[in-house]
């Protein structure tokens, strides 16, 4: 499939639907581009339908609507959208239902092979080097900001992404976590060593 058109409407989807962004340089549409690459990496590793996975996590942020549920704002649109395409309804249905719940990480339930791909992947894009610009750059919006507020901000978060290395749903994404862990370890070590 040529997924142009869908990134297309995925851009343009993501400007209109009105979602506020927590911090000016969080762009929604760059993330899902990150997500969508994570998916394509993780399906090579671990299987799964490629078509299923890749629009799941193209779709997955598309939808917005206060005090509503945005997984499910974006199932419907998404639904929509993929009939229009003429897709299988089967595969629209598994679509939906990836973009229905891919914000549960902490579900226990049992999920398709292109559900956990597609969640990993989105925990994948809040972990390791970019959360290293994004708490910098967060920091850099404050008031007095300053290396050791950055520094307090990264390792704070650090601490707190650290375990949910339970939140991944395959092996693959596990190791991946695990490596991105220790490059903030890293990090950290060697900032502390610049900064005290």
């Amino acid at each position: 499939m040529n997924y142009a058109n869908v990134i297309e409407f995925v851009k343009n989807q993501i400007a209109d639907n009105g979602r506020p962004p927590n911090y000016p340089f969080r762009d929604r549409f760059e993330h899902t581009m990150r997500v969508y690459r994570w998916a394509i990496k993780l399906q090579a590793k671990v299987g799964g339908d490629l078509d299923i996975i890749a629009l799941a996590a193209l779709l997955h942020d598309i939808g917005w609507e206060d005090g509503k549920d945005h997984g499910e704002v974006g199932a419907e649109i998404a639904v929509e959208y993929l009939d229009s395409l003429g897709i299988e309804p089967e595969k629209i249905g598994r679509i939906g239902e990836i973009i229905r719940i891919h914000d549960n990480k902490d579900t226990t339930d049992e999920l398709s092979l292109e559900c956990q791909v597609v969640m990993d992947a989105d925990l994948l894009d809040e972990v390791g080097a970019v959360s290293v610009l994004w708490d910098s750059m967060a920091t850099a919006c404050e008031d007095e900001a300053n290396y050791k507020k950055a520094y307090y901000r990264i390792k704070n978060y650090f601490r707190g992404n650290k375990p949910k290395i339970r939140r991944c749903k395959t092996e693959a994404a596990r190791i991946e976590y695990d490596r991105r862990m220790k490059l903030l370890e890293e990090f950290l070590f060697q900032l502390e060593k610049e900064l005290f």
